[in-house]
């Protein structure tokens, strides 16, 4: 039985590194954490590779302040030692944020992702009408679509398109005090739902739709269950909540 740990890592990725597509972040940590002399430990076999997991991919152009890595290691020193020295190896664009120590009960950061939040603007000039209005009657419209039973949806995929309900994977959609638009949304392996897509519901509604490349959009934060004795699943919690600093 192995004695090695399992870390879970929270990081931002912002800037210009927001470009960069996910293949490319999973080669920039193994880079990373070599400079950083963090003691990962290798999967075995003639093609060994570090033991690492990310919770779920963020699309390329977006921003976020909470993306997860889960790390097998041989050996650790302290949480802040290790957020220091990871920071130190890393690029101003791509920062450590903790370091936490998982139990053994623990899943995966790919296979425990449930939910995401986003922060949702409009770029310059792309301000759908609906936006346009006073900030009562926006609200007015999101309460009335979040009032429906469904919504609607079709998806567009590599087999082709399929009619999806999107209510029942929208957590929370409101307008904050400076305009922008805060979702907590399904981001689970089994659906995820899309912050453009819902705005694309909704304004199908009011007889308009986005323009391109209307949103500028930051994932704030990515949410995991928590699970019972028994294994049921509950209420949401930040994937950061889970673990412990060591």
């Amino acid at each position: 039985m192995s004695d090695n740990m399992r870390l879970r890592v929270r990081f931002e990725k912002t800037g210009a590194i927001r470009y960069i597509g996910h293949l490319d972040v999973m080669r920039f940590f193994q880079k990373c954490l070599r400079r950083a002399e963090i003691d990962v430990a290798f999967t075995g076999g003639f093609s060994p590779h570090m033991i690492m997991t990310f919770a779920q991919p963020l699309s390329v152009g977006l921003e976020s302040h909470g993306e997860y890595m889960d790390i097998e290691v041989h050996s650790v020193t302290d949480s802040q030692d290790m957020l220091e020295r990871m920071n130190a190896a890393s690029v101003p664009e791509i920062k450590i944020v903790s370091v936490k120590r998982l139990p053994e009960n623990a899943g995966n950061a790919m296979a425990s992702v449930a939910a995401a939040k986003y922060l949702v603007s409009f770029r310059e000039g792309r301000t759908p009408a609906l936006f346009k209005e006073d900030p009562a009657r926006v609200n007015e419209a999101i309460s009335e679509f979040l009032s429906k039973e469904t919504i609607p949806y079709v998806k567009e995929g590599k087999k082709g398109t399929r009619e999806v309900d999107l209510r029942p994977g929208i957590f929370e959609f409101f307008v904050k005090e400076d305009q922008s638009l805060e979702m907590l949304l399904e981001a689970s392996s089994g659906d995820n739902v899309k912050p453009a897509q819902v705005l694309d519901a909704l304004l199908a509604l009011h007889d308009d739709s986005l323009s391109e490349n209307a949103l500028q959009i930051s994932r704030l934060d990515t949410y995991t269950r928590k699970v019972s004795v028994d294994g049921i699943l509950g209420e949401l919690l930040s994937m950061d909540e889970v673990g412990e600093i060591f």
